[in-house]
This record gives C-alpha cells, sequence and structure tokens, in this order.
C-alpha cells in the first residue's frame, strides 16, 4: 500500500511539473514532456541505464505508426485546400440545405471537410460563406459560425486520420476503425446539440456583424464555379479512407482468420495502405482539376508536412512518457489499485484529460498526456479502448478558454468581445465534451 501511494504521489507531481514547465516557465511541450519523463523513471527507481533505451523506445514505437498517418493525411488536406474541394463542399451542402437551414449545413461540412483538413484551415477557407450568409439573411455571425466551428472541432477531436485520435489510438492499442465508427455516432449528435442548436440560441444572444479588419477576406468566396472541383470527387475522396479501414475492422470480426478476402481487406484497409490510396487520387484528379504539373503537386506535398513537425514531436514525447509509466512499473501498480475501486476508466480519462485541457490549453498535449497515463492502466479494466479514445478526445475539447489557440481565433474572426468569445466558443466546445462523454458511456453499455 505503501507503495501505491508514493507511485501516485510521484504521478501527481510529474502531472504538476508538466503543467507548471508549460504554464510558468513557458517551456515547449515536447522538452517539458521529456523533462518530466526522465523525472518520473527516476523517481519510480527506474536503473539510470536502461532510462534513455525507455525513452527510445517510447518515442520509436508511437512514431513509428504515427508520422506515416499524419503525414499522408496532411497531404491529402492540403490538395483539398489548394484545389477548392473544402469550398466546394460547403457550398454544395448550403445549396441542398436552403438558406433557412445553412447552419446546419455548414456544421455538416465542417463534419466532413476537419476529417482530412486541419480545424484551423478549414475553419480560415470557409469562413468568408459564414460572412456571406450573415450579411444577406442579417444575422448574427455566431448563427452560421459556431455550427461551422463545432463541425470541424468534433471530427478533429474526434475521426480519424486527423492527429488527435489516431495518436491516442496507437498509445492505448485501439482499433483504428472502431474508434472512426464510434467517433462518427458519438459525434454527429454533439455537433447537431453545439453547432445549430446552440448556434441558433446564442446568435439571438449575441449578435455579431462582419469585423471591418476581415473584409479582404471576402474576396475568397469569389471563386468561379467552373474552377471548383465537383461534389462527387470530393465526397468520394474523403470516404475511400474511412470506407477502407471500417472494412478492415469488419473483416476482422466477421470473416475467418488466414481467408483470402481477410487478408485482402487487411492490407488495402490498413491505415498506411487506405490512405496512400486515398492521397495518390488525390494528387492525380485534383492536381489535373487545378492544372498542376507533377512539380507542383510535390511542392504542395512537401508544404502540407510543415505544420506536422510540432504535432509529431508533442505526440511522440507522448508516447514517452506513457512508456516510462510501463517500465517503471507505475502503470501496473496504479492499475491494481484501481482495479478495485468503482472509478469508471472513461470518467477518469476524460477527467484527466480535462485538468491538462483547461491548465495548459492544447488539446495535443492533453491528448498525449491522458494517453499515456491510461495506457498501462486499461488491462486492469474491461473496457473498450477505442471508447477510452474518445473520452479523451471528449475531455481534450471542453473549457477552451484565453490559453488555447483556438479562442483567440474566433475572437478574431468574429470580432467579438473576450467575453462573448467565453459565452459563444468556450461553452460550444464544452457541450460537445459533455455530450461526448455522455454518448461514450451509453455506448459502453452495450459493447
Amino acid at each position: 500500500m505503501d507503495g501505491q501511494f508514493y507511485y501516485v504521489a510521484v504521478l501527481l507531481i510529474s502531472i504538476a511539473l508538466l503543467l507548471f514547465l508549460i504554464m510558468k516557465l513557458k517551456l515547449h511541450a515536447f522538452v517539458a514532456l521529456l523533462i518530466v519523463s526522465m523525472g518520473t523513471a527516476v523517481a519510480a527507481g527506474m536503473p539510470i541505464e536502461k532510462i534513455m533505451g525507455t525513452i527510445q523506445n517510447g518515442m520509436g514505437g508511437t512514431l513509428g505508426f504515427i508520422s506515416v498517418v499524419v503525414g499522408l493525411g496532411a497531404m491529402f488536406g492540403k490538395m483539398l485546400e489548394v484545389s477548392g474541394g473544402a469550398e466546394r463542399l460547403a457550398r454544395t451542402l448550403i445549396g441542398k440545405f436552403g438558406k433557412d437551414r445553412a447552419s446546419w449545413a455548414l456544421g455538416l461540412a465542417g463534419f466532413i471537410i476537419s476529417i482530412p483538413v486541419f480545424f484551423d484551415v478549414g475553419f480560415i477557407i470557409l469562413v468568408p460563406l459564414v460572412y456571406s450568409l450573415a450579411r444577406e439573411t442579417k444575422k448574427s455571425l455566431l448563427h452560421y459560425g459556431i455550427p461551422l466551428l463545432a463541425g470541424l472541432a468534433v471530427t478533429h477531436a474526434f475521426v480519424p486520420p486527423t492527429p488527435g485520435p489516431v495518436a491516442v489510438a496507437q498509445l492505448v492499442g485501439a482499433d483504428l476503425g472502431k474508434v472512426i465508427l464510434f467517433g462518427i455516432i458519438i459525434g454527429l449528435p454533439s455537433m447537431i446539440v453545439a453547432g445549430p442548436i446552440f448556434g441558433k440560441y446564442i446568435g439571438n444572444k449575441i449578435y455579431a456583424e462582419v469585423p471591418d479588419y476581415m473584409e479582404l477576406d471576402e474576396n475568397v468566396i469569389k471563386a468561379e464555379e467552373k474552377d471548383l472541383p465537383s461534389f462527387k470527387l470530393i465526397i468520394s475522396l474523403i470516404l475511400i479512407p474511412i470506407v477502407l479501414i471500417l472494412l478492415n475492422t469488419t473483416a476482422g470480426v466477421f470473416l475467418e482468420e488466414g481467408s483470402s478476402m481477410r487478408n485482402i481487406l487487411t492490407f488495402i484497409g490498413h491505415p498506411f495502405s487506405a490512405l496512400s490510396i486515398s492521397t495518390i487520387l488525390a494528387f492525380i484528379t485534383l492536381g489535373k482539376h487545378k492544372g498542376l504539373s507533377r512539380d507542383e503537386v510535390n511542392k504542395v506535398a512537401t508544404a502540407a508536412l510543415a505544420p506536422t513537425g510540432l504535432i509529431l514531436l508533442v505526440t511522440g514525447a507522448g508516447g514517452i512518457f506513457k512508456q516510462v509509466l510501463i517500465d517503471s512499473n507505475i502503470g501496473t501498480v496504479l492499475a491494481e489499485g484501481l482495479a478495485d475501486s468503482s472509478m469508471n476508466p472513461i470518467i477518469l480519462a476524460f477527467l484527466i484529460a480535462t485538468v491538462v485541457r483547461v491548465s495548459v490549453g492544447s488539446a495535443t498535449v492533453a491528448m498525449m498526456t491522458a494517453g499515456g497515463i491510461m495506457a498501462p492502466l486499461l488491462p486492469a479494466f474491461n473496457v473498450e479502448p477505442a471508447l477510452i479514445v474518445l473520452a479523451i478526445a471528449s475531455g481534450s475539447t471542453v473549457l477552451s478558454h484565453v490559453n488555447d489557440s483556438g479562442f483567440w481565433l474566433v475572437n478574431r474572426y468574429f470580432g467579438i468581445s473576450e467575453k462573448d468569445t467565453l459565452r459563444s466558443w468556450t461553452v460550444m466546445e464544452t457541450i460537445i465534451g459533455v455530450v461526448g462523454l455522455i454518448c461514450t458511456l451509453i455506448i459502453s453499455i452495450f459493447v
């Protein structure tokens, strides 16, 4: 029991130190996680000569999978951005739904687009459509902006191949197909409640007009229809990797092990294969549509990798923290203690992610920290790992405030005060997280 209390104290001090280094000393999250991992290993009594091996294994074991998925996903998303695919999808959905239900169209557009495209990129591409609708209808920007933000935020947190859920799935050993399936099931009600429903409410409470300093962004929506790729092409490209990965998961359940069909589906449905197929098709079809040469397509692909460096480093550091907890036996001892308690592991995962999210502001750091802590604990619980991923994603979404870059992105593009950003953006993010947790708990009853 004394040993268990000691390990609990080590873990709590490690988390507190991590928050201190990032919040107070403004140390980079990657360096902070690395330092804390080393300190935790020493405090837990790991032989010094083995610590560096653990760090190398944690980094390599995590990035061996993540780097390929994030890299391919970034290239795929960049091609959609450059080709105008994201704008085509949003315009078509608004046309189908009509102006009266445009908020629902924008929520759905954000939900689909954020699967391959980074959250902030998707928002910047589509916010001119929000401006245009608000001007035309004389409604608050929030009436249309909140649904778009909710759609983007939900799939950015819940549905692979976005980096967050992919990384946590790797840390806790979850099947990516199950994360996609449950993420969509959980994400849709989260988007609906936090998006069109809450957006209509807060749009009536806070009237926001297009800021004067954002007028120049209006030129983005002046692209000619003929210059945009077709809706069918865009939706097909987005669905290809999702369907292939889901087929892989389904084959593992319903087809006999060793059968030719299962082997084929396992191969083409592996995230590496599925994303390679969709990315190459995007290069060919969207590159041809835009009239890009092979060299220009390569430049687009190279440019896409620039923002992934930080994501990969922080993700790898999360893997190091997880490996330290495993090799030092902290995870095993804590798992044995928690197995005898009544704490629901889904709620525990949510709370850990929430504490880090609120303290640090970074959803990525929150997900990596919570994933690293939960990974060694899961063997003690009878819980589907994919649901732990979604509980962590939910916790890393709630209560976004002034220490989160997303808060200021919304504040600037909608031209609203910090108070109104808290009333709109922060509440929207919290609704997503809470509804996500509730839906995760409901699914856990049946899975």
